[in-house]
């Protein structure tokens, strides 16, 4: 039986958005509310609770 590897499925945002929260995050030691912040600035309407 065949697992469907894709990581991001069933995501709400694309994956090169979600990888780029990610590597803010752990690079510059970002809290989720500055990472809003950040994807507010760049036309991205989240809310903090959603990038956990």
């Amino acid at each position: 039986m065949k697992q469907d590897s894709d990581p991001f499925k069933w995501r709400h945002y694309a994956p090169d958005t979600i990888l780029l929260c990610v590597r803010w995050y752990y690079r510059y030691s970002l809290s989720y509310r500055v990472l809003e912040e950040m994807m507010r600035e760049r036309g991205l309407s989240i809310d903090h609770t959603e990038v956990v």
